[in-house]
């Protein structure tokens, strides 16, 4: 049963990747680099402090970093553990796939899908209710999880772990820091 579900996500990352088309091999290679989303952040952060102010803005920008940080190290584990060959590293994969990137660590699961959707998920969760539009947040992890596919470095079941366990990080830190600024919000009535 395990190899079947290793060879359809073979098959389908082949077809996924054979989609890619030369002309916009330069869109993909840019929109897969962390630096190109630094302005997405930034606006991520402006509006935490704009909706939540310094100190409650302050304890959820904590929360998003300890989720970012806990998601990365959770996925370098991992991948250091099962060791999976990304696909571009794969001698039997390499005349039949498109790689406009040659990464040389593990691919399970993927470290874009983990963070992207840790980050996303929680800014929504901490904004949706100051604005709907914040769920256009997920344009970002969509485009980005796809890219990897596009350069050849992840199979799809990489990045649907890693988009699991991203949103699954994302939560729990949410309701923790949920707790957090309700216990201070407690303390300061408390105090009054």
């Amino acid at each position: 049963m395990l190899e079947t579900l290793k060879q359809w996500d073979r098959e389908l990352f082949i077809y996924l990747n054979s989609l890619g088309i030369e002309r916009f091999d330069g869109f993909w290679i840019i929109v897969t680099q962390i630096e190109t989303w630094i302005p997405l952040f930034l606006l991520f952060f402006i509006l935490i402090f704009y909706y939540f102010k310094w100190k409650r803005g302050g304890t959820i920008l904590f929360f998003l970093l300890l989720t970012f940080g806990i998601t990365i190290l959770c996925t370098g584990l991992v991948k250091d553990f099962v060791a999976r060959l990304r696909p571009n590293n794969v001698e039997a994969l390499s005349e039949v796939i498109r790689i406009l990137q040659k990464p040389t660590n593990y691919s399970f699961f993927s470290g874009h899908a983990s963070s992207s959707f840790s980050i996303t998920t929680f800014v929504v969760l901490a904004l949706k209710e100051k604005t709907k539009w914040i769920y256009f947040a997920y344009l970002w992890p969509l485009l980005f999880v796809t890219s990897r596919i596009f350069v050849g470095v992840h199979y799809p079941s990489d990045i649907f772990v890693g988009a699991l366990v991203g949103t699954v990080f994302a939560i729990l830190f949410y309701l923790l820091c949920k707790k957090t600024l309700r216990h201070d919000r407690l303390k300061v009535k408390d105090l009054a």
